[in-house]
């Protein structure tokens, strides 16, 4: 039996792996049931023939990166390897990573609960069907294929479940790269691309926290106070120019899609303390999400952002604000070309049939840690889906079969 062949007989199995990883609630922040969730995957990596461990993120680096509300909730990586049969010094090494944490659900699910792993109509429904547990476990079906199938894999290969992609990464894949044992000639970053798109690289983002101060005062003398709402407002509008601005620069990307840097103002916002409908409000903070294209960098995006900021402040009578950095992400982009890209587009080719193409994604991921600070070929492609983020999410369970077949035909196919 060939490895497709298996995952073709064992459909069902991906799809009860992909429950069991549903049901298990990582959501981040604050970054729940991690060690549950970190556990079961090292069994998983066991039982599909990998050697495998977890690596719990020290205390202090906890203290670090995570505001104190989180500092109860610990972060694991895990990584697993296996040997290719004949593996010498010059076998290269293949590197398949995932991250396993997911976003806060609100209601409104068709199936009660977000994380119920309900399959209805050929769809598996739960928060992390797409983003990213089907990839996990159609990874985890494939390595399965090659041990049952005695199809023997032509490089060897690494395997990382990381934590804290939904926020910034610091402790999962970028503690990885840093700190973990591995050695990767290659990686795949298991999203980023679907169906018959290659992914090369996203865009990186700028998140940034603005307040606006004024002065408090009672509501039936306004004029004694200075409304930071009303400032907030003024600057929010005069943070239209800088988008005007943005929308000019342009990125390509090889599909012929043209991406630009966007600004998302107020994702997050607030009042201070002591807010009463009868108050001149004396504070008010906003969030701003500046995404950065493929040739910007964060550190440039930043910089004339907060110029900016501060140019319209000072232009607003009585306006006075502090910016605050919450996070960052790099952009990342790779051209489509060598033997690394060819190979995974033939996989996709002869597992799915049609034209190939490589894009690039508006999102971010955890490609530009292997591309960037490690400085390997980087591709992304996984099963993808609907909704990610959102009500009913949910992923189609043709596509987590075809993405298992790839990520096997890709482990018996390319040696480097």
């Amino acid at each position: 039996m060939t490895p497709a062949a298996y995952l073709d007989a064992h459909a069902r199995d991906l799809v009860a792996l992909l429950q069991r990883l549903v049901r298990v609630p990582t959501v981040n922040p604050p970054g729940e049931n991690y060690a549950a969730i970190t556990a079961l995957l090292v069994r998983e990596l066991r039982a599909a023939g990998l050697a495998a461990q977890r690596f719990p993120i020290p205390t202090a680096l906890l203290k670090k990166h995570l505001p104190r509300a989180q500092h109860a909730f610990p972060r694991y990586n895990v990584l697993g390897k296996l040997a290719a049969p004949d593996a010498t010094a010059d076998t290269k090494t293949l590197h398949f990573n995932a991250h396993y944490d997911v976003v806060p659900a609100a209601a409104g699910w068709r199936h009660g609960s977000a994380f119920s792993g309900a399959v209805e109509g050929g769809w598996i429904y739960g928060r992390g069907t797409a983003d990213m547990k089907g990839s996990i476990a159609a990874l985890l079906l494939a390595l399965r294929a090659l041990r049952a199938s005695g199809a023997r894999p032509r490089v060897n290969v690494e395997v990382s479940f990381t934590a804290d992609e939904e926020t910034d990464s610091a402790l999962g894949a970028g503690w990885l790269v840093e700190h973990a044992p591995i050695a990767p000639d290659y990686a795949v970053v298991m999203e980023g691309g679907e169906g018959n798109t290659i992914g090369c690289g996203h865009n990186g983002v700028v998140w940034l926290e603005v307040t606006v101060h004024g002065r408090a005062a009672h509501g039936s003398l306004p004029h004694r106070g200075v409304n930071a709402l009303e400032k907030m407002s003024a600057l929010v509008l005069a943070l239209d120019a800088h988008k005007r601005a943005l929308a000019r620069r342009r990125f390509r990307s090889p599909d012929g899609r043209v991406l630009t840097p966007t600004l998302n103002v107020g994702g997050v916002f607030a009042s201070g303390p002591g807010g009463k409908i009868n108050t001149v409000p004396a504070l008010a903070r906003f969030s701003i999400d500046r995404r950065v294209v493929p040739g910007e960098t964060v550190a440039s995006a930043e910089r004339e952002l907060r110029a900016f900021l501060r140019t319209a402040a000072k232009k607003i009578p009585g306006c006075r604000i502090t910016i605050a950095k919450v996070s960052e992400n790099h952009p990342c982009y790779t051209p489509p070309r060598g033997p690394f890209c060819a190979a995974l587009a033939a996989c996709v080719r002869r597992v799915r049939g049609g034209r190939v193409k490589f894009g690039v994604s508006t999102g971010f991921n955890d490609m530009h840690f292997f591309a960037a600070q490690r400085k390997i070929p980087t591709l992304g492609h996984g099963p993808g889906g609907q909704h990610e983020h959102g009500a009913d999410e949910r992923a189609k369970v043709k596509e987590l079969v075809a993405s298992a077949k790839i990520y096997a035909e890709l482990m018996t196919t390319f040696s480097g």
